[in-house]
Parts: C-alpha cells; sequence; structure tokens
C-alpha cells in the first residue's frame, strides 16, 4: 500500500482539503480519507521536501486523440502553397514529412511528445496509429516495428497509453487505390487484425480505430467488428474519424446517399465504445441522434482551428446529453487546458454570448468542461480514470499552489481560474499510476528526451 498527501484534491464532492489517497500495487485508488489538520500539518512538510506535490490535485486529462510522428511537423505548414489552403493542400505536406520517418525517429518523436503531455497535465493517451510500414509499403522484419516505437516510448515516458492501430485501404468512397505516398499506411483486414493480436499480446492495451469512411469499406469494418478477438471484447474502444470535412461530406453523399454521421447510424450499432473523433460537420437530426447513442465526440480545437475544418454544434450536442473528450490530435497545441478554452471560445465567437457550457448543474464553465472531458476521455481510452475516486488508477496532477489566481481562488472558480486565466506551466507534479513522473513541473528524464529529439528533428529537417 502507499499513500499520497495533498492541500486539497477535487473529488466527486467537490474540493476537500487534506486528502490522503491510498492505493494498491497496481496503482489503483483503495481509499480516500481526510487527515487531521496536525497530521496532515506534518506529512505536508515531509511532501514538500520530498517531492514537492503539496498542491491542488485534480484527476489527469485523457488525450483521446493523437497522431504523435505530427509533432515534428509542426509550423511547417504555415505557408500558402495554393490560393485556396484548406486540410487537403495541408495533407499533402504531412504526407510527404511521414515519407522519412524510421522507427527510430518514431521513438524519439513520441518518446518527446508524451513528456510534453506529461508536464501539460495530460495522463493517457490514444494513440491513433497508421504509419505502419516501410516506404515501399512493405511491412517491416517485424510488422508491428512501428506500434512498438509508440508502445517503447509510453513505457519510457510513464504515460498510459491506448495504441489504436489504424485500419486504411483505400484512397476515397471511390474505391480508388492509395497513392504511393499513403502505402505505409495500408493493411487488409487480415493483416489488420493480426496486427491488433500482436500489440495486444505484447501487453499494450489497444483499441479498433478505422481511419474513416472514406479510407474503409463497410464490408471490411463488418467483418473487423464480427471478429472473434473484438466479440471477445465487448467494450473495446472503437475509433473513427468522421464529418472533419465538408468535401467528405460530400463524396458520402454521392456515393452513399447520406451524410456520414447518418450513415453510419443506419449501418452499425452504435454504442458508448464508440468514439467518433472531430464529427464537425452534423445537421441537428445527426447531432441529436448520435448524442442519445453515449458515443464520445472528441474535439480537436487547436488542430480544427489550425486546419480550417470548422466548429462542432457544442450546443446542441450538449442539449442530448452528449459525450465530449478533447485530443491534441497534430499537436501544434500540447495543452489541455488551452484546447478546453478554444473549445468554448469558438462557441463563443459563433453564437455571440458568453459561459456557453455552463448550465443549471454546474455554473461554471471551466468545472464543466473539464470534469465533462475527464469522463469522456476515460471513456475514450478505455482506462478507469477521469476522477480521484475508489477503484480508479491514480492518475493525479497536481496544480502549483504559487499561481495566485489558482491558489487565491474559491474553490468553485479553481478550474476556470485554470483555463480562463492561462500561466505559464501550471503544473507541479504528475502521477500515472500513482507512480510519479512529473516532479516541480519536469519529467524526470526531460533534459536527456529533449536532447534526443533535438537530434532526431535536426536530422528530420535536413531530409524534409
Amino acid at each position: 500500500m502507499t499513500d499520497l498527501h495533498f492541500k486539497s484534491a477535487l473529488l466527486s464532492s467537490g474540493w476537500q482539503d487534506d486528502i490522503a489517497v491510498s492505493l494498491d500495487n497496481n496503482g489503483l485508488i483503495t481509499s480516500l480519507d481526510t487527515q487531521s489538520s496536525t497530521q496532515a500539518s506534518t506529512q505536508s512538510s515531509t511532501l514538500s521536501s520530498t517531492s514537492a506535490h503539496n498542491g491542488f490535485a485534480i484527476a489527469g486529462m485523457p488525450n483521446a486523440h493523437s497522431h504523435a510522428f505530427q509533432r515534428a511537423m509542426a509550423g511547417l505548414a504555415e505557408f500558402s502553397t495554393n490560393p485556396t489552403d484548406s486540410f487537403w493542400t495541408w495533407r499533402e505536406t504531412m504526407y510527404k514529412f511521414s515519407q522519412i520517418i524510421t522507427p527510430d525517429d518514431l521513438y524519439a518523436i513520441a518518446k518527446y511528445l508524451y513528456m510534453e503531455m506529461l508536464e501539460a497535465g495530460y495522463t493517457s493517451v490514444a494513440e491513433f496509429h497508421y504509419l505502419h510500414h516501410q516506404l515501399n509499403g512493405v511491412a517491416y522484419p517485424n510488422p508491428v516495428q512501428m506500434s512498438m516505437s509508440i508502445a517503447a516510448a509510453a513505457a519510457d515516458t510513464g504515460i498510459a497509453l491506448t495504441l489504436l492501430p489504424v485500419l486504411y485501404m483505400r484512397g476515397g468512397f471511390d474505391d480508388r487505390p492509395l497513392n504511393q505516398q499513403q502505402r505505409r499506411f495500408q493493411h487488409d483486414v487480415a493483416q489488420y487484425l493480426e496486427t491488433v493480436m500482436s500489440v495486444e499480446s505484447l501487453g499494450i492495451h489497444t483499441g479498433i480505430a478505422f481511419h474513416s469512411l472514406r479510407a474503409v469499406p463497410p464490408e471490411a469494418m463488418m467483418r473487423v467488428l464480427q471478429d472473434d478477438v473484438v466479440q471477445e471484447h465487448a467494450d473495446i474502444p472503437i475509433h473513427i474519424h468522421i464529418a472533419e470535412q465538408t468535401a467528405e461530406i460530400d463524396d458520402c453523399l454521392a456515393h452513399t446517399g447520406e451524410r456520414p454521421v447518418t450513415w453510419l447510424l443506419d449501418n452499425f450499432k452504435i454504442g458508448a465504445n464508440w468514439i467518433l473523433v472531430h464529427a464537425t460537420h452534423m445537421t441537428q437530426a445527426e447531432t441529436r441522434a448520435l448524442a442519445h447513442t453515449g458515443a464520445v465526440a472528441v474535439i480537436c480545437p487547436t488542430t480544427e482551428g489550425n486546419l480550417g475544418d470548422g466548429l462542432f454544434p457544442l450546443p446542441v450536442w450538449d442539449q442530448n446529453e452528449g459525450r465530449i473528450a478533447i485530443g491534441s490530435d497534430s499537436h501544434i497545441s500540447v495543452d489541455p487546458y488551452e484546447e478546453l478554452r478554444w473549445l468554448e471560445y469558438g462557441q463563443r465567437l459563433s453564437h455571440r454570448r458568453r459561459t456557453i457550457y455552463a448550465n443549471d448543474k454546474n455554473q461554471h464553465t471551466g468545472s464543466r468542461l473539464y470534469q465533462s472531458a475527464l469522463r469522456g476521455g476515460a471513456q475514450s481510452v478505455g482506462r478507469q480514470c477521469g476522477e480521484i475516486a475508489v477503484g480508479n488508477m491514480a492518475d493525479i496532477v497536481v496544480l502549483r499552489d504559487d499561481i495566485p489566481a489558482i491558489a487565491l481562488a474559491d474553490p468553485k472558480h479553481r478550474l476556470d481560474a485554470l483555463i480562463f486565466n492561462p500561466t505559464s506551466k501550471p503544473v507541479k507534479g504528475v502521477f500515472v499510476g500513482g507512480k510519479c513522473v512529473v516532479k516541480d513541473g519536469m519529467h524526470k528524464n526531460h533534459d536527456h528526451i529533449k536532447q534526443e529529439y533535438f537530434a532526431t528533428l535536426k536530422k528530420l529537417l535536413d531530409r524534409f
């Protein structure tokens, strides 16, 4: 048994002072107790001198959507290549960059990214991984070599990983073959299921991912979902990009007669283990219907803003009790508080009013955003997390207690101040499964990981 002690912690009942968190050997929370003031004072003094985690404890945020390799290309697509630059022209830069990455490069990039995530307050990540093969499309001698690079990076940093091998089969709804730049992504159904089984057999927490409706034929999706391995894991997370771009809507209508979300709802039994990434362009009827399934919409505001995708229909989704999570996606920002801030700000700009996500039950916009994204994020990564509670993993972020806006705020305003009164590096410490991975705002291997990434990025930019 291990005990962690915090000056104050956000529990299901609200903020509680002088909290002792007891854990088992697997990092699960077994009890939560309030200390006497004398005992707490003694333990807090010891804690501050040894691990410096005597601050405000909140549940760590799951990052529900990540393409790790894209972290290294941030900034490379920020120049005009076309009078009508869009997601589709950005994608050409991304494809070009994807062609130069080796397994060793991916390991260094992912390790740096996951360190950044931990230092920013993410404690788990759903890695939407489609960079599978060699440049010519042929599998590596170890077919899951690139997956192993991701898994090794997660293990070496301490972030909790849900690895999502991605099925990617065609170039569009018209069944055209993948182009030369997409060959690294390709699997047939048998190869894909073998990849999922291989990754799972290595003890890596795994889910299913279909790249998109345009990239995976319906019959292939059905074969995957009916496979015995998937059927044995009824609650396995199933992720898919959907309705991100209006061009995707138009193509889907042209080839199926339906919009993507409508088609998905009409052809598959969508439930709480389905995780729909972006879902930006939905009608009100689609929004209501999808929300009622219990599926999660993963919203990635900084990436969606960077790509010019559009704004998620949050008010209608929320009115129908829709569940949300956030992801840093292409990693032009690695900051959960910025994602939540811009989720709200985008809605304010669109609807020209304030406190869009507040409601009668929780009038504090920041608090409701954070706690909703925790719940949906836990669902997205398929992990017992998202709240400091008995039976959950001890995935805990400790906020600094020397930031005036956070330290002096009435507790009910504390998360509002975190999100809407931004400050540099608000995270003091991070525990994943009860293990301390960030202390005094820095990952335990920060300097070494940064140096390795610096050398890798220089090599990649020289090649690019």
